[in-house]
């Protein structure tokens, strides 16, 4: 068997990919990001912190004798060492930054980063020019065409104090790199909102009404007026799957076609929906009754191909589908299969699995199909929206502001990562497992974070940790990156109220906190067992021996480390049924790494949880399913 890392040391390598290392970073210069939190009343019992949509950012502080709201508000305390900065002798300097932009962008961001800076606008760099030209640059503006490695943190020597992406995407900047030199990256998420919806609406529209067919066969000598017959919009049901920014944008222009629109977003605020005249429904019921179908959900490994040749065939026949998000969330082999069978009579695609897409795809030149190639931010307001965006998060970063773009975390003491390490992760997992048990339209709205603690109120910092169990709650199903610095604007972006309670315990001071407890309210469950006594999602976890583990799922105690993925099993209370399970796992060749059998009274009810390496497939989670004993049970990637 391979040796593995002790769980403290792949604890704190996980936590160091999300904050930066202090290690990393060039001493000669001050940190350009180095923040505090508000001190809390040391007599308070209970600390409530929560963000909600109607709360101001950063949300106020009060306080009581018995209760204290606590906002941990993040405040820049030292400035960057830009326009007006002091040397190691107290002199001022006056220098300007040096802003490198190595893609094209609009003139209006150009002339806010020119009265700002220096600004060289080098376009086609090669990697190697770009590492040579960097080591004299303090900020770094991209497009989705330059790559920016490890290499080109390590040739700017500590001086490249932030990376700009003009766009959404940073897949081509390497994160883990720049948080370890100390850089902040930062993109431009919504400058495009508004003309990827509208183009969303004319893929829908023209798709609909046969245009970009009918114009083809015009121009090659064709007058087909009866094979190119439309359909109408008006009262025909548009289900718009993902319903953030964009996806509310192409609602409310559907509406005004009169459509009948529904959404599926498990984060979208069940009242912001209905404001606009939105149903809010699971996904199996958008899918099932929608006479079109418009994609706005985000690229995770949650959504990675979730339109496949099960989801098609729970459509109904005929349905049309616009595409105007990430390729990847569709199986286009299987979207080939729907076409050729008829459960799709129509698809409108902006984007692809590989773009361009081979010359020679099914799928592009299949004849009921419209195809753009990725126009959706493609207008002359939003390529100028996105460069004053990218200019203002540029110039304020270098200021030393907090921006709510961010996509990486600031510095954090070594000595706070050494000890948090290991309950980060443990906040994160519980995060995910959480969101996981959530089924049905209605949308997550509110989240309750537990912490048992023997601490004094004001000696531990749970920012980290409230921002670890949003990540863990948010990222599964969003493309958003949650860390330190945007974890309570992003939660406040997505309706999501998060508050805080700590309940003192007699124990040892020594370890920061006992357990984390994460509770859900006003939401189904997938796992009905998982419901504690007031009806909400609440599953509770703590550190031994530095290795997160699961201790309570809604009444039920259980005790499995959390590692590889979970399943749990509520099953009547009796002999063997370990072993039943155990087998047709075993026949499926899953290796079970751990069992833990949890139950509230002797012979009645009890919860199985069972670590496995692998993924069960359908056929052996429907034969778990199909032991008498067993009344329910879920997976649960970790």
């Amino acid at each position: 068997m391979a040796s593995t890392p002790s769980p403290h040391t792949a604890a704190t390598a996980h936590l160091n990919s999300l904050l930066s290392s202090s290690s990393s970073v060039n001493h000669n210069k001050p940190s350009n990001l180095s923040f505090l939190h508000a001190s809390s009343n040391p007599s308070s019992i209970k600390l409530l912190h929560s963000v909600s949509a109607s709360s101001s950012f950063p949300p106020s502080i009060s306080s009581s004798s018995s209760t204290t709201s606590i906002c941990n508000v993040l405040k820049t305390v030292e400035s960057a060492d830009i326009s007006l900065s002091r040397d190691l002798h107290g002199v001022v300097s006056t220098s300007k930054p040096t802003i490198l932009v190595s893609e094209k962008l609009g003139e209006a961001g150009l002339d806010l980063l020119r009265s700002f800076g220096n600004v060289d606008c080098s376009y086609d760099l090669s990697p190697q020019d770009l590492c040579t030209k960097i080591s004299l640059c303090d900020a770094l503006i991209v497009r989705s065409g330059t790559k920016v490695t490890r290499e080109v943190f390590e040739a700017a020597q500590g001086r490249l104090k932030v990376v700009g992406r003009a766009g959404v995407g940073i897949d081509n900047v390497d994160l883990q790199a720049a948080t370890e030199f100390g850089c902040l990256v930062v993109n431009a998420p919504t400058a495009n909102t508004i003309a990827a919806a509208e183009h969303g609406i004319a893929l829908l529209t023209s798709m609909a009404r046969n245009v970009a067919q009918s114009d083809a066969s015009m121009k090659a000598g064709k007058w087909l007026r009866s094979k190119y017959v439309g359909v109408s919009l008006v009262g025909k049901t548009l289900a718009i799957m993902g319903f953030g920014k964009v996806g509310s944008e192409v609602a409310r222009r559907a509406k005004g076609l009169g459509m009948h629109v529904i959404a599926h977003d498990p984060y979208a605020p069940a009242d912001r929906a209905r404001a606009i005249g939105v149903d809010l429904v699971s996904f199996e019921q958008a899918i099932s009754t929608a006479d079109f179908i418009s994609l706005h959900m985000p690229l995770t490994p949650a959504t990675n191909k979730v339109f496949n040749d099960d989801t098609f065939a729970k459509m109904k026949k005929g349905v049309r589908l616009i595409n105007v998000a990430r390729g990847g969330v569709i199986d286009e082999d299987a979207l080939v299969r729907a076409l050729d069978s008829g459960i799709v009579a129509q698809a409108a695609l902006d984007v692809f699995t590989v773009e361009p897409p081979p010359k020679d795809s099914k799928l592009v030149q299949h004849e009921n199909v419209t195809v753009t190639p990725h126009l959706g931010a493609s207008t002359k307001e939003a390529q100028e929206g996105v460069a004053i965006e990218i200019a203002e998060a540029v110039v304020g970063a270098l200021n030393g502001e907090l921006s709510a773009t961010a996509v990486n975390a600031p510095m954090v003491p070594p000595e706070v990562l050494s000890e948090l390490a290991p309950y980060v992760v443990l906040a994160e997992k519980l995060g995910r497992l959480a969101v996981q048990l959530v089924t049905g339209g209605s949308g997550i709205q509110s989240v309750k974070v537990v912490y048992k603690s023997a601490r004094d109120p004001d000696s531990l910092d749970t920012r980290l940790l409230r921002a670890m169990v949003t990540k863990g709650i948010i990222e599964p199903i969003s493309d958003t990156i949650i860390n330190l610095v945007n974890a309570d604007f992003s939660a406040k972006q997505k309706g999501l109220r998060i508050s805080e309670e700590r309940i003192i315990v007699d124990s040892s001071p020594e370890y920061p906190v006992e357990s984390i407890q994460v509770q859900i309210s006003n939401v189904q469950s997938r796992f009905a067992s998982a419901l504690s006594e007031n009806g909400n999602i609440s599953i509770e976890g703590k550190v031994k021996y530095g290795v997160p583990h699961l201790t309570r799922v809604g009444p039920f105690s259980v005790d499995v480390s959390l590692e590889g993925n979970l399943i749990l099993c509520k099953q009547v209370d009796q002999p063997g049924m370990i072993g039943k399970v155990g087998n047709i796992l075993g026949e499926s060749n899953v290796n079970v790494s751990f069992m833990s059998v949890g139950r509230t009274v002797k012979g009645k009810q009890a919860i199985m949880a069972i670590g496995v390496d692998e993924e069960p497939d359908k056929d052996t989670q429907k034969k778990i399913g199909e032991v008498s004993a067993v009344e329910e049970f879920v997976f649960l990637k970790l």
